[in-house]
């Protein structure tokens, strides 16, 4: 039985892995004022060059219904059956499309992924993984939404300008963590983002602290697969970022850069690590 495993532009994996683990992707849509491209063809060296020129965020535009219908069918000419592991619901309507869509279709199966960028490429390698063993749709639907819940999304964030533009924090907020200079660590819980620990000083100082934070508190993950994920963050923070999970045991870790639509939201040199916190399993 041939499987499309599925997603959206927003698991930021670049197009190499796309293709290794054969994932098929439909991308967001980005509007830079008067011009508009897909997530993946604008860049976020262009978002940044964006908002440094004109103080005012990007808009990004979920995949709708119809653009989901037409990329479903499209699918099933050359399979027989679809996952589409989607964007957290609670960030974007773009599940709630693609499960709308899939309502009238048959072999379409959609999974809220509750998470976001590798989180949920971490759900398609592990459905990829599970199609190439032979399991049949309903059970590879069945075994990824049993570890949804145990996908450790977070992120360090180095300002808070994109937040406080995209009207995600105060502008006391962003004063009182510009003059001392914290960043703030971002979890993805409940398939919602929300703030946690405070870190200040230098960039590579406050990568190592968060690292070494998230290890300890989310300490049985699954030690097969990691992910350095950043919207251009220096070389030295994510050679930090890679040393910690190297020393923690993971066999593979892939780095990654954040696509439009996720560099969007967090601004330049974010950076979080990403894995599936249920080892044991």
């Amino acid at each position: 039985m041939k499987i499309a495993i599925s997603t959206e532009s927003t698991l930021d994996l670049p197009k190499e892995l796309q293709k290794e683990y054969d994932i098929s992707v439909i991308p967001f849509t980005v509007i830079l004022g008067d011009k508009s491209g897909l997530d993946g063809d604008i860049t976020p060296t262009e978002i940044f060059e964006y908002v440094d020129k004109t103080g005012i965020l990007p808009k990004t535009a979920a995949v709708n219904e119809f653009q989901f219908d037409q990329y479903f069918t499209k699918l099933l000419r050359n399979h027989d059956a679809v996952i589409h592991i989607s964007l957290s619901s609670g960030i974007s309507s773009a599940c709630q499309n693609a499960m709308a869509a899939a309502s009238i279709m048959k072999n379409v199966y959609v999974i809220d992924s509750e998470s976001l960028s590798t989180g949920i490429a971490l759900l398609a390698i592990y459905a990829r993984k599970l199609a190439n063993e032979g399991l049949k749709p309903e059970e590879i639907v069945e075994k990824v939404k049993a570890r949804v819940p145990y996908v450790q999304a977070s992120f360090v964030i180095n300002s808070l300008n994109y937040l406080h533009k995209g009207g995600r924090c105060s502008g006391l907020a962003r004063f009182s963590a510009a003059l001392f200079r914290i960043k703030p660590q971002i979890i993805v819980a409940n398939g919602k983002m929300s703030p946690q620990k405070k870190y200040s000083g230098k960039n590579e100082k406050c990568v190592d602290n968060y690292c070494r934070d998230t290890l300890e508190e989310f300490n049985n993950p699954d030690l097969s697969i990691a992910f350095v994920t950043h919207s251009h963050a220096t070389p030295e923070m994510v050679q930090i970022a890679k040393e910690h999970l190297k020393k923690r045991g993971f066999k593979t870790i892939y780095e990654t850069v954040a696509q439009a639509t996720i560099t969007s939201h967090c601004g330049p040199k974010t950076l979080g690590i990403l894995y599936i916190n249920d080892g044991l399993k």
